[in-house]
């Protein structure tokens, strides 16, 4: 089985010399933040609107009564959207931008083996989700007894994901963004 995310972990001390050097906070300004890091910045936050908007298309349903028919014309395309991005947007990173910057820096190595990690327990996670959503949009066409238990099952697993996903996505651009603005985008070929 896939290791787990903690949601409550932090990169050592050893990989935040850069994002020490440039903190969150200095980012929206800086001259090196080019168009691939506000593309990148911009896939994650689309990736935390979605994960949030997919939790409260489930909350309706479960706490105030959307009719099943309606959770399941909502649901059905956003998650396919969800999943579909998530898995190509770390396809592109494993395959090109972490090698990439492995090679830049290699004293952030253990960081980018992390996030690689991360990407095998999200991709298990994204196993799990899509199996509930399955279990859930069957289960929308039976009665409340069969709709309610599979919307908590979905529930449980989209949560997980959320929450490994949000810890994941922080930790990237703790380690890439600042990165970036310390080369430059030119000069780290991106």
């Amino acid at each position: 089985m896939p290791p787990d995310i903690d949601p409550q972990r932090a990169l050592p001390a050893e990989l935040r010399f850069l994002l020490e050097r440039y903190p969150r906070e200095v980012w929206p300004a800086h001259a090196n933040l080019g168009a691939v890091a506000r593309f990148w910045l911009q896939r994650h936050a689309m990736f935390r609107e979605l994960g949030g908007m997919l939790a409260g298309g489930l909350a309706a349903f479960l706490e105030r009564g959307l009719p099943p028919a309606e959770l399941q014309a909502w649901l059905a395309p956003r998650l396919r959207f969800f999943l579909l991005q998530l898995h190509e947007h770390h396809q592109v990173e494993d395959q090109h931008y972490f090698p990439v910057f492995r090679a830049a820096e290699p004293r952030l190595a253990r960081g980018f083996a992390l996030l690689e990690s991360d990407h095998e327990a999200i991709h298990h996670a994204l196993g799990l989700v899509a199996g509930a959503a399955s279990e859930l949009l069957a289960g929308l066409q039976g009665t409340a007894d069969t709709q309610h238990p599979a919307a908590e099952r979905y529930a449980a697993a989209s949560g997980t994901l959320v929450r490994q996903l949000a810890r994941h996505l922080d930790d990237e651009e703790d380690l890439i963004i600042p990165l970036i603005l310390d080369r430059g985008e030119e000069r780290l070929g991106i």
